[in-house]
């Protein structure tokens, strides 16, 4: 069955870097649109990013041109570089996929949630 697996996550100071790391199971990685989605403590789960099977990418307004999501699909993982971070942005990290056209950054994602990577932005 499909499996993500998030990892990268950790504490890192306001104005800092942090790149995360999805690796999938379980699906034809090529074939599949993949997002990025965060949820802080008592909030909703958020879309951050997502890229396309063309590379296409997307982003939520608040993290444009701070944030950028790659894929390797050879490695079937998909990658958020985030920048310049903020203190709000500490979240549990999540990554997701769905079938869409290529170029295509929206979809309906899998209910099945992997656990996650901390990220704390924090002094």
């Amino acid at each position: 069955q499909v499996q993500f697996v998030e990892s990268g996550g950790g504490l890192v100071q306001p104005g800092g870097s942090l790149t995360l790391s999805c690796r999938t199971s379980g699906m034809f990685f090529d074939a599949y649109a993949m997002g990025w989605y965060r949820q802080a403590p008592g909030r909703q789960r958020e879309l951050v990013g997502a890229i396309a099977r063309d590379s296409t990418t997307n982003y939520a307004d608040s993290v444009k041109g701070r944030f950028a999501v790659s894929r390797d699909n050879d490695k079937n993982t998909v990658y958020l570089q985030m920048n310049s971070l903020k203190p709000e942005e500490t979240a549990v990290y999540y990554c997701n996929a769905g079938l869409t056209d290529a170029s295509s950054t929206t979809f309906s994602n899998f209910e099945y949630w992997g656990p996650g990577t901390q990220v704390t932005v924090s002094s």
